[in-house]
């Protein structure tokens, strides 16, 4: 099994939605930050990705067919080069829309005290998903609102500049199925696309109560 779909977006970009629709359409297990918090066995690839040190991304992604949402959509150059076959999706919303729902979602999240996070492997992913998405991604903090919105900016500018038509789509999932079938050459259910992972179900999940 290798990636056959590889998710540009930023998370809270409708990356859960994407999720959820990749794998109706045959392309799960689709990897996710979740499976991060759930699978401990996952963190050590991405904190050696974070550090800068070589990551075994067959290793990483075993048993996946696709990976959408932060960490994956960081490195998402690396992984296009490693998984050469694989098409890419670039999900999208109005960049002061993003900032309004990271606002309310990660970057809460982010700002518990890591005194008081009691669990050793939430503890690590706090660590790693700080400097991820501050330093690295921001290039200042996780909470500076002007910083994280050029940088939503220019990664969107990056990743369109980066592949021709043919291997990316460019997706607001408000569009529905249509355009993600088309790219993928799939039909269209006759189910409604899915719609998860509203800044309120992201704090009524069980998995982020020791982030609250």
């Amino acid at each position: 099994m290798t990636l056959k779909i590889i998710g540009a977006g930023f998370g809270r970009t409708g990356t859960k939605s994407l999720k959820l629709a990749l794998e109706q359409l045959g392309f799960g297990p689709c990897h996710h930050m979740e499976e991060v918090m759930t699978d401990h066995a996952q963190l050590p690839h991405w904190q050696a990705a974070v550090a800068g040190e070589p990551v075994d991304w067959d290793a990483a992604f075993a048993g996946y067919n696709s990976a959408v949402d932060w960490p994956s959509a960081h490195f998402w150059r690396q992984l296009a080069g490693h998984f050469e076959g694989a098409k890419l999706i670039l999900t999208l919303r109005d960049a002061d829309g993003w900032w309004e729902s990271f606002a309310k979602t990660i970057k809460m999240a982010l700002s518990k005290p890591t005194d008081e996070i009691g669990d050793p492997h939430f503890l690590s992913i706090n660590k790693m998903v700080h400097e991820m998405i501050g330093t690295q991604a921001f290039g200042s903090t996780y909470d500076d609102r002007g910083a994280a919105i050029a940088a939503y900016d220019k990664h969107v500018e990056d990743v369109k500049a980066a592949f021709p038509a043919e291997r990316l789509l460019q997706l607001d999932i408000t569009d529905g199925w249509q355009p993600l079938c088309e790219f993928l050459g799939l039909p269209v259910p006759d189910t409604p696309f899915p719609r998860a992972n509203s800044s309120r179900e992201f704090w009524d999940d069980d998995i982020r109560a020791e982030l609250k």
